[in-house]
């Protein structure tokens, strides 16, 4: 009786081994992007499980975006290696089931987005990164009249403003809040009266332009400060808005 329990546990493990045998692979760099594994059967073998485990361990590698399953004659397993996009969805959702307030969110980038700042200033590759700054707020401008092309475009800019800043764990991070970022944004802007809304959007334009010239200057002090207090303004503004949590913004289409 004791036997037959451990052996079922063995067998409901088995499919989570192998998922994370393969995840390994991918992360590690030892399977790359549009590798292919080889059809089931020939998976089925190399493991030594059932079909239905494998499918199983499949199953739990594509839900996490690791691998695509092509079905038919010509199918067959493709890995994906993981990206931003995929950690940034899987973040969203995390926020949404803990029903995390927005203030945490724009806390969180409040923290972040000024030390980026203040490292660009300070980095010898300042000026290639305030031109590429400067083409996103471009796209800002030439976005003011539409909400949910100029929420994209505004997120883009802060996004890149901390992977310009060089740290890639801070980077990372941002990337993770981009989906909330966006659609805060939008819902301010579709929310707003249109006369209200164009003045927020060009004030923050303004505000930018303000902090590029800063980070040309190499002024690392007051290039902080000031996105520091931009910042704060900015979440004053966000969180004027209805949605309070992560998860009534989340419901808000785009």
């Amino acid at each position: 009786m004791g036997t037959r329990k451990h052996d079922g546990a063995q067998l409901r493990e088995k499919p989570q081994l192998i998922a994370d045998e393969l995840r390994a692979s991918i992360v590690s760099g030892e399977l790359s992007e549009g590798d292919w594994l080889g059809h089931e059967p020939d998976l089925v073998e190399r493991f030594g499980v059932s079909r239905p485990s494998l499918r199983e361990a499949l199953r739990i590698l594509e839900a996490e975006g690791f691998i695509t399953v092509m079905r038919g004659v010509h199918g067959g397993v493709i890995v994906h290696e993981p990206d931003e996009r995929m950690t940034a969805r899987t973040a969203a959702m995390v926020l949404q089931a803990r029903n995390v307030a927005l203030s945490d969110v724009f806390e969180a980038r409040a923290q972040i987005e000024p030390l980026a700042a203040r490292a660009i200033a300070g980095s010898r590759r300042r000026k290639s990164a305030v031109a590429e700054l400067r083409m996103l707020v471009a796209e800002e401008e030439a976005a003011l009249g539409d909400p949910v092309a100029f929420g994209v475009a505004n997120a883009a800019f802060h996004e890149r403003l901390v992977a310009l800043g060089e740290n890639q764990t801070l980077a990372i991070v941002a990337e993770m809040l981009n989906e909330i970022v966006v659609r805060a944004v939008t819902a301010v802007s579709c929310s707003a009266d249109v006369v209200g809304s164009l003045r927020t959007r060009r004030r923050g334009i303004a505000s930018q332009h303000h902090l590029l010239n800063l980070l040309e200057a190499g002024d690392a002090t007051a290039a902080e400060e000031h996105w520091r207090e931009h910042m704060a303004i900015v979440g004053k503004v966000m969180l004027g808005q209805d949605a309070a949590t992560v998860v009534a913004l989340l419901d808000h289409h785009r």
